[in-house]
């Protein structure tokens, strides 16, 4: 197994280590900003989320500056981008921090997309990450850190970044979905003659 995919695979196992810090019960200590308060749980599970989610385009460097690019890396890399985005999506609901139909719209997307991956890999076709699935990953990177850290700095202000950037971040999930399938249509049978 090459460095890249061992990135990806550890990307995969901070994913209960983001939830421990995220969910857990026992208190670390609570910061308090302007009225806004954050435990420290939470922030070490910001920052866990930050460093597992930048391994992203780390292990994506490396496989194509080494050429060591394989289908399994290929295959790997955006399953480990929809656990990490998925579980941290379902926990922030829980938190009152996300709408469960924003969660929804963009785990749908992510299985869906998956499945038309499947799909293709039946065929012995590889569907990579396109441009815009790759904006998409970032805008909810983005979106899910300004939640996990509640707003702040914004909430001094009272503007919702947060919630805006949740918004564009469903948005360009949708766009990116509609885009794999229109772009993979042949896959399911759609433009074959």
């Amino acid at each position: 197994m090459n460095l890249a995919n061992r990135i990806t695979i550890a990307r995969i196992f901070l994913v209960p280590v983001v939830m421990f810090f995220l969910l857990v019960h026992y208190n670390f200590g609570r910061v308090s900003l302007a009225g806004h308060v954050l435990t420290v749980n939470e922030i070490v599970a910001a920052l866990i989320f930050v460093v597992a989610a930048s391994t992203d385009g780390l292990d994506g460097y490396i496989a194509r500056k080494r050429r060591i690019v394989t289908n399994f890396g290929k295959f790997l890399d955006p399953l480990a981008d929809k656990l990490l985005i998925s579980a941290v999506l379902i926990s922030l609901v829980e938190m009152h921090r996300v709408e469960a139909w924003e969660a929804i719209v963009i785990i749908s997307r992510e299985f869906a997309v998956t499945g038309l991956r499947l799909v293709a890999a039946a065929e012995g076709t590889v569907i990579a990450a396109s441009r815009m699935g790759k904006l998409k990953t970032v805008t909810q990177i983005v979106a899910v850190v300004a939640l996990m850290m509640n707003n702040l700095p914004f909430a001094y202000v009272g503007i919702p970044v947060a919630a805006w950037i949740m918004y564009l971040a469903v948005l360009i999930t949708v766009i990116s979905g509609i885009d794999y399938f229109v772009k993979n249509r042949h896959v399911i049978g759609f433009g074959k003659t």
